[in-house]
């Protein structure tokens, strides 16, 4: 297996420009000096798509994405395709000697991550899902550190709250809001599948499990009587052998808030509890990466201005040394795993009315 020379930088192209989340994808990489050596997207006149064009003016596109995902120069691909279309972007770069980085969720179907799984284990490369609520989160990583420290003794729950804000369909020409394959399940893979991944990977990452299991799951469309397919909230209860966790998502942020989701995280230990409000202190603190530290001796809001971000230094890292820094790849199945059972399985709460 080839690893990047030590005297060039590690070589990555975009494939599928379907979601914002692509910027932080790209920008993380650039910022550790990888080389963007080419764009190529599905729908390249897509709003994304567009706007990632006009931030890297200089970088080649090409019409055809196979080109991208076969060129043996190219060490690293990373997708924010729509959800359906990146787990086969992910096998077909593996498959050609590439490690992947897919905005979450990585796939929509456990035939889907079946077929990524069987790729690592042949190509001996990886897959890592950004799971962005936690890997550019300062607070989030944060909370892990005092964790692992024992602020708060043994982690036995967590309580991880998704909420976001959906736009409005009209605005779409002005970026406000969602394409049409947003209110489509099939291509999106569901809400548990979707947002509720980031906190099923905060679950596991918080409480030091290895594995989990869906103790209950439900769904439901309230809001959007047009398009039966879409779900617009969604709880999942977890357990595994340490610890015990609870997931709401839903898309009902509304526009009084100036943010898209007041995203939330109670860490509960033996000795304490955590309390994150990523994005947000309501009616408090300006800006985001608030953090919450009850234990034995005090209560305190923790600054985290300065916490280092480690997921893409550590990709960086695992492309060029074979290792799993940035997050084990087992841990990664596990989530996709988890959420996608739980969507499976979930029980349909209310019709659109």
């Amino acid at each position: 297996m080839s690893t990047p020379d030590p005297g060039r930088p590690v070589r990555f192209a975009a494939v599928g420009l379907d979601h914002s989340h692509a910027f932080g994808q790209i920008a993380g990489l650039l910022a550790q000096g990888c080389e963007l050596v080419g764009f190529a997207s599905d729908e390249p006149g897509a709003s994304v798509a567009r706007a990632v064009a006009q931030r890297w003016p200089d970088v080649p596109w090409s019409d055809d994405p196979d080109r991208l995902l076969t060129d043996p120069t190219i060490d690293l691909v990373v997708t924010a395709a729509v959800p359906d279309r990146r787990g086969p972007i992910a096998v077909q770069a593996l498959r050609n000697g590439k490690d992947v980085v897919a905005d979450k969720p990585g796939c929509v179907s456990l035939d889907q991550l079946e077929e990524v799984e069987k790729a690592v284990a042949e190509s001996g490369r990886f897959w890592s899902v950004t799971f962005s609520e936690r890997f550019e989160v300062r607070a989030a990583v944060k909370a892990g550190e005092l964790v692992q420290a024992g602020r708060i003794g043994r982690v036995v729950q967590t309580i991880g709250l998704g909420p976001h804000r959906e736009g409005d369909r009209a605005h779409l020409a002005g970026g406000q809001g969602r394409p049409e394959w947003f209110y489509d399940r099939q291509r999106t893979g569901g809400i548990l599948t979707d947002i509720a991944s980031h906190q099923v990977d905060q679950f596991l990452f918080y409480t030091g499990s290895t594995t989990g299991e869906v103790v209950a799951s439900a769904v439901a469309n309230y809001t959007h009587p047009d398009s039966p397919g879409m779900q617009d909230f969604g709880e999942v209860t977890l357990a595994s052998d340490r610890a015990h966790g609870y997931v709401r998502v839903d898309w009902y942020t509304p526009q009084g808030l100036p943010t898209w989701g007041d995203g939330r995280m109670t860490i509960l230990g033996t000795e304490g509890f955590i309390e994150l409000r990523k994005y947000v202190d309501l009616a408090g603190r300006d800006g985001g990466d608030h953090l919450f530290l009850v234990d034995g001796e005090t209560t305190q809001r923790i600054d985290c201005s300065d916490v280092e971000l480690p997921y893409y230094p550590a990709l960086v890292h695992d492309v060029r040394h074979r290792t799993e820094t940035a997050c084990p790849q087992a841990h990664t199945f596990e989530v996709m795993r988890l959420a996608l059972t739980a969507q499976r399985d979930a029980r349909m709460a209310g019709a659109a009315r």
